[in-house]
């Protein structure tokens, strides 16, 4: 009975190994294939790197190669697996950095060895101390440097590593010559190889990249402010607080797009012109275009935050009042991102498409201020209006960004020489416009009859969307100051 137990655990724990063993396969080739079909670039990526590697080892494999260069030529190959990155830009950026402050600090490094060299063998050392001490120093502080530290700390770093190199080992070695040639000459060829593959070979473009990205998160924006008034409203009707639905949360990854968004930029400026991009493409104007988008993203994180946080029901009359105003000010911001974003696309100059949009906007803003006003002179329960009154407020905040990313992006197409032709309008037609008398209502006191009152209008607000959609007779219109019994 032992013996049969004993068997049976065994048996026991292999197929249960075995099962945890082939659960954890299928989990990671799942995710390898996630990985995989998420971007396709990876993988090529991954067969350009070996491409690279397999070209620079025959430094080493050739005989004949082999005997020109020496053990130097592993140079190359590590070369490669430092320079090489994802985008060409960023693959650009390092060769360059590590070729220049190779050669120069090689150099430096030769006239360190022969400048010490003249205070005979017990000053040498000191000399080359002193030396590396100064550049070191210098080089390091420079890294601080806010333009060094993002196009050059990848060179500075090795300027600084090959300079005490050579400076060190020139005190023990006789033919420092002959191995900095060596060691620079395969650097460049790991270089060239990388730089070459890069380019050519299913190239995938830092500038590109940024673009897309820059135009898919005004996407992203404008995909929750066109819905969001109707589906605020509207579940503020069910539950009273505007939790009855859920809003789109793509706009979360712009929150945090700021060193991605510059890390691409700075790669863009290594690159030669390819495509659309001409070379010194205005790349610093995305980032100007990206931190407005950020902002309004962070005032979109606001007015979740005053829904979610909406403990108080606020007053279903005041809703009513500013329903209409704040839901064209998100559906018309929204309507004027999404065109922003077609033109960054088609690169089309966006004003004449995107203008309209804005503008109205602005009018609907103004409708907002309006009946604000009107109901804080109603002596209102502050408390009951506070709520909503906060999320048409930052509504406000809203428009204005939408406004300096509108002329952000018409910069852009004047600087990048965007072609001169009208973006589609993807939007419905808009409804004809509404006028809004603004006025003081007073009460007269008659001796027949106390139930005359007047009206006085101080001046007449048109709007792009009335409610009942009927034409306004301009006849009936009355002029301003003028008294209706």
């Amino acid at each position: 009975m032992d013996i049969e137990s004993t068997a049976q655990d065994k048996a026991g724990f292999f197929v249960g190994t075995w099962g945890r063993v082939k659960a954890k396969v299928i989990s990671t080739a799942k995710s390898i294939k996630q990985l995989g079909q998420n971007d396709p670039r990876r993988l090529t990526h991954s067969l350009k790197v070996g491409l690279a590697l397999t070209l620079v080892s025959l430094l080493y494999y050739a005989r004949p190669i082999y005997d020109g260069f020496g053990e130097s030529g592993m140079w190359a190959v590590l070369t490669v697996m430092v320079v090489f990155e994802f985008t060409v830009g960023g693959t650009l950026s390092k060769t360059i950095n590590r070729g220049f402050a190779t050669f120069l600090a090689g150099a430096l490094g030769l006239g360190a060895d022969y400048f010490a060299s003249f205070f005979g063998k017990n000053g040498e050392p000191i000399v080359l101390g002193i030396l590396v001490f100064l550049l070191a120093a210098a080089a390091t502080f420079s890294r601080f440097f806010p333009k060094i530290k993002a196009r050059y700390d990848y060179g500075v770093m090795i300027f600084i590593l090959t300079f005490s190199l050579v400076a060190v080992s020139g005190y023990r070695v006789n033919e420092l010559v002959v191995l900095a040639h060596q060691r620079l000459s395969t650097i460049i060829m790991g270089g060239a190889a990388c730089m070459l593959i890069s380019i050519f070979v299913c190239p995938v473009w830092a500038g590109e990249d940024l673009h897309k990205a820059v135009s898919s998160n005004l996407e992203k924006l404008a995909t929750y402010l066109e819905g969001f008034g109707s589906v605020y409203f509207q579940s503020s009707e069910k539950d009273g607080n505007g939790n009855g639905k859920s809003f789109p949360q793509g706009y979360k990854s712009i929150l945090n797009s700021k060193s991605s968004e510059e890390s691409l930029a700075n790669f863009a400026r290594w690159e030669p012109g390819h495509g659309r991009f001409r070379l010194h493409h205005p790349w610093k104007h995305y980032l100007k275009i990206g931190a407005l988008a950020r902002q309004c993203a962070y005032q979109i994180e606001a007015i979740n935050g005053c829904i979610v946080s909406d403990d108080i029901q606020a007053s279903d009359e005041f809703k009513s009042k500013i329903q209409g105003s704040c839901t064209r000010m998100s559906a018309e911001c929204g309507k004027a991102l999404k065109a922003l974003a077609t033109s960054m696309k088609t690169m089309a100059d966006p004003y004449s498409s995107a203008n309209s949009y804005v503008e109205n906007s602005k009018v609907a803003m103004k409708d907002f201020k309006f009946a604000l006003k009107a109901a804080s002179l109603e002596n209102a329960d502050l408390a009951a209006i506070l709520p909503a009154a906060t999320v048409g407020s930052i509504l406000v905040e809203i428009v204005k960004c939408v406004e300096k990313i509108s002329e952000a992006v018409h910069e852009l197409s004047q600087v990048a020489h965007f072609e001169k032709k009208t973006v589609e309008a993807t939007v419905s037609p808009e409804k004809p416009p509404q006028l809004l008398h603004r006025g003081i209502i007073q009460p007269v006191v008659d001796a027949d009859s106390n139930d005359n009152v007047v009206i006085t209008v101080h001046e007449i607000i048109v709007t792009d969307s009335p409610e009942d959609g009927m034409p306004i007779d301009q006849n009936q219109v009355p002029k301003p100051g003028k008294k209706w019994m």
